[in-house]
């Protein structure tokens, strides 16, 4: 991701989906980057992402999100208004070691952890 970044610093829009890709190193280097496709990866840190300053959508579906306290890194993401998490284990569970809870509300927590979003899994956010 590095080598795109480097020689294509304005790009904007980047669609990554169905790559095989475990990591996020050396997406810094798109830091233009305003939408973000990398959904059905192996993605599990999202602590990269707290570079993009720009980004405004974000597909994160069927990735290995397991710990809900990853969406901290998008938090910080200041423009993020879209996300997708459907697929991912903290849809069901805050964490691995977690054993699923009939209370938990997936939706609640990212919205706790990223107040500024707009819609989650392509329905206002608000709705929880």
């Amino acid at each position: 991701i590095r080598d795109l970044g480097t020689t294509l610093s304005h790009l904007h829009i980047l669609w990554m989906a169905r790559c095989g890709l475990s990591d996020l190193d050396g997406i810094s280097s798109c830091s233009s980057l305003k939408e973000l496709y990398i959904a059905y990866n192996n993605i599990s840190d999202l602590s990269q992402l707290t570079w993009l300053d720009h980004l405004k959508v974000l597909d994160l579906e069927g990735n290995n999100i397991e710990d809900i306290n990853q969406m901290q890194y998008l938090g910080l993401c200041c423009k993020l208004s879209r996300l997708t998490v459907e697929g991912n284990l903290i849809c069901l569970k805050p964490n691995a070691e977690s054993a699923e809870a009939p209370d938990y509300n997936y939706r609640a927590e990212v919205k706790k952890l990223i107040p500024h979003l707009e819609y989650l899994d392509e329905i206002p956010a608000s709705q929880t």
